[in-house]
């Protein structure tokens, strides 16, 4: 998470190694080759997303505090992120053609295409109930655990706004028809829709990290790769961090699958096995996440009740600290 040198971290990622001490030396061993190693850092082929990102969430803290006199490094930022989306916007064009030989080349691979399309499937299967699970249980049960009031019928007075995110795959296109849900059907005070939704279209993918971790571990899989729980643990961490700040466009959960694949050390040539039903897993995760700002505005909402009925810029402020906290 923290890299010695930043320029290696492009390049080279951590790796642990195992060393032993004999006699004519210091000698670097395989794991469990002896029961004497000691775990030691070393380094591997590959970039270290994971360094890279802690980085640059922390550049991003500072720069963002300096006021004018970062301008300049943001403006630089910012013009070469105009840059990168205009390339990207030209790859889009002929992603087609490139997704069709990437799967005909995984086909091509394939031994045995039966047994290929039984994992893809309950892979997919795996996905979509741990989507529901989150949605119809660790949500709800967030919400009422803090309001003491019905989830599902709060569920009810968003419905449109979660049939726009299924449909359009993108939380940034169904932001003012989950404005509209939140401030009529239900009451909202603008004060706090308008800072919570547009902050949780941009951060809030819970459904996206959910879906990232199943996808690495469906690869691992495929490679008879075994996590522990500790790698496990990991890998959720990558997945959060690297989800967090994504982008609300359609199929911008498969680009963040290359950082995960990237850190976890897993190949990656294997994602165009995750395209054939992304399509429908996409639209799944967008009506989570969306899901996902709406019972958070209703969190908000409630714990700063008091707040918002109090008049003048005392009750403002203090509202303010609420959403901050």
């Amino acid at each position: 998470m923290i890299p010695s040198n930043l320029v290696e971290a492009c390049f080279r990622k951590f790796k642990t190694v195992y060393s032993r001490s004999v006699s004519t030396g210091f000698n670097i061993t395989e794991a469990g080759e002896d029961n004497n190693t000691v775990p030691v850092p070393g380094s591997s082929d590959g970039m270290n997303m994971l360094g890279l990102l802690v980085f640059s969430v922390a550049f991003g803290l500072i720069l963002g505090g300096m006021g004018s006199q970062g301008k300049p490094l943001r403006d630089f930022f910012d013009c070469l992120n105009q840059a990168i989306m205009h390339l990207v916007n030209i790859f889009i064009w002929y992603s087609p053609v490139g997704i069709f030989f990437l799967m005909a080349g995984q086909v091509v691979k394939m031994t045995d295409m039966g047994e290929m399309g039984q994992e893809v499937g309950m892979y997919t299967l795996t996905v979509i109930a741990g989507l529901l699970i989150h949605s119809f249980l660790t949500l709800p049960l967030i919400y009422f655990s803090v309001t003491r009031k019905n989830p599902f019928r709060f569920m009810s007075g968003v419905l449109q706004a979660l049939a726009t995110a299924f449909g359009t795959s993108s939380s940034s296109a169904t932001l003012p028809v989950t404005l509209h849900c939140m401030e009529v059907n239900h009451s909202m005070d603008t004060r706090v829709t308008r800072f919570m939704l547009p902050t949780g279209a941009t951060m809030n993918m819970d459904g996206a990290a959910l879906y990232e971790a199943v996808a690495a571990l469906f690869i691992a899989q495929l490679h008879n790769m075994n996590f522990d729980f500790g790698q496990i643990i990991v890998l959720s961490l990558i997945v959060t961090a690297s989800s967090t700040g994504g982008a609300g466009i359609p199929q911008a959960g498969l680009v963040y699958m290359m950082i995960v694949l990237s850190s976890a050390g897993l190949p990656t040539e294997n994602i165009s096995l995750l395209i054939m039903v992304d399509w429908i897993l996409d639209r799944l995760r967008t009506t989570t996440n969306v899901l996902g700002d709406c019972f958070g505005v209703g969190v908000v909402q409630h714990l700063s009740r008091r707040e918002l009925q109090s008049p003048g810029p005392a009750g403002e402020s203090l509202m303010e600290e609420n959403l901050h906290l």
